[in-house]
């Protein structure tokens, strides 16, 4: 049960907020600064690439490098294909995962590995491995661990991974909004640089703007009823979240979301894209989760009995409203079943800036959703 009460008390929310999620929300604007610097140090602004890698290949553990990759897959286009390498091994624990390059993989690939532990031990092989086959190899991870050793070995390029004090004192969740922005900075200014996307220096600084004017929007101080992301958090308490999204950069920003849900509050969603979502979910909408799929939750004890799950359409869209949408399609079908809906569309900019703003948004909802579900 959903304790509406805690999202307009700050107090309340900076006690239930163990894990420091809300201060990572907070802090992303930074977190983009601090990793666009280390980046910058680290020597990335110096490179002369000799042209575009055939592919890229991402590596590292959880939500953190599945997100990475997905956003780079997004931003980059058909240019150069972007794959994530994932995992094999008996357990998610840093000792028991374990990474192969492909056999095509050679000296005209690149192999970035983004983690926010360093401990892996298949991470450090991975590095080997890409050195012996001639790939280059780039790193984001925390100083002074394992992997710098191994990917300083391969001839590679380290970046230190930009964290707060606060996070130091517990492993950090895979979802966390520092995280994410921690890991893919450094790989954005890299890949700028051999030219596989666009995202100068000033492009990143718009980013982190753009992440600071969601957080005084968004933030605990703000009273849920001016509050977007407080406001998606309360609506989707009680509800299965079915995220549907429109735009290149709305993608994966959703399919984020539904992985932060997950992660930070327990919360389960669906997540699937415009306009094929009005095929997949129909019969979805139409069945037992539909708002009108349940008569006799009228006569339901609000007091002991906990309200039956329905669904909530949240619609997360990139694109301006004049443009080609199928967004009339997919509210049409969501009131045909009483289904409500939740909208969220960015104000104008680049398409980092945008991309960011939805994943600002949606992150200080499943923090909110998870700290008042807690309580």
């Amino acid at each position: 049960m959903l304790d509406e009460s805690l999202l307009d008390s700050p107090e309340g929310l900076a006690a239930a907020d163990q894990r420091g999620l809300l201060r990572g929300a907070a802090e992303a604007g930074a977190r983009v600064r601090t990793a666009a610097r280390h980046a910058a140090e680290a020597g990335v602004d110096d490179l002369k690439p000799d042209g575009r890698p055939r592919a890229v290949l991402i590596a590292g553990p959880g939500a953190a490098a599945t997100h990475a990759a997905d956003l780079i897959g997004s931003l980059a286009g058909p240019g150069s294909p972007v794959t994530r390498l994932a995992p094999t091994g008996v357990a998610p624990a840093a000792g028991a995962l374990r990474w192969e390059l492909p056999g095509w993989t050679g000296s005209v690939d690149l192999l970035l590995i983004a983690t926010p532990d360093g401990t892996e031990p298949g991470l450090s092989l991975l590095a080997d491995q890409a050195y012996r086959r001639g790939c280059t190899v780039a790193a984001v991870a925390p100083a002074g661990t394992p992997l710098v050793e191994a990917v300083e070995g391969a001839h590679g390029l380290f970046v230190p991974l930009a964290t707060a004090p606060y996070e130091h004192d517990e492993p950090l969740a895979a979802s966390a909004p520092g995280v994410l922005w921690a890991l893919l900075t450094p790989l954005l200014a890299l890949l700028d640089r051999i030219g596989l996307l666009t995202a100068p220096p000033d492009a990143l600084e718009k980013v982190a703007n753009r992440l600071d004017l969601v957080a005084e929007r968004c933030g605990p101080a703000i009273a849920a009823y001016s509050n977007a992301a407080k406001t998606l958090a309360a609506e989707l308490a009680d509800a299965l979240p079915i995220v549907w999204t429109e735009g290149p950069s709305a993608g994966p920003a959703g399919r984020r979301f539904a992985a932060a849900l997950a992660e930070l509050s327990g919360h389960p969603a669906v997540v699937a894209e415009l306009p094929e979502a009005l095929a997949t979910h129909s019969a979805l909408l139409a069945g037992r989760l539909a708002a009108n799929a349940d008569p006799d939750d009228f006569f339901r004890d609000r007091v002991e009995e906990r309200p039956a799950l329905h669904a909530r359409v949240v619609l997360l869209r990139d694109r301006p409203i004049g443009g080609l949408t199928a967004a009339p399609a997919a509210r049409d079908l969501a009131l045909s079943h009483d289904t409500p809906i939740s909208e969220l569309e960015p104000e104008p900019g680049g398409e980092l800036e945008t991309l960011a703003e939805l994943i600002a948004i949606t992150d200080f909802a499943a923090v909110y959703l998870a700290l008042a579900s807690e309580a």
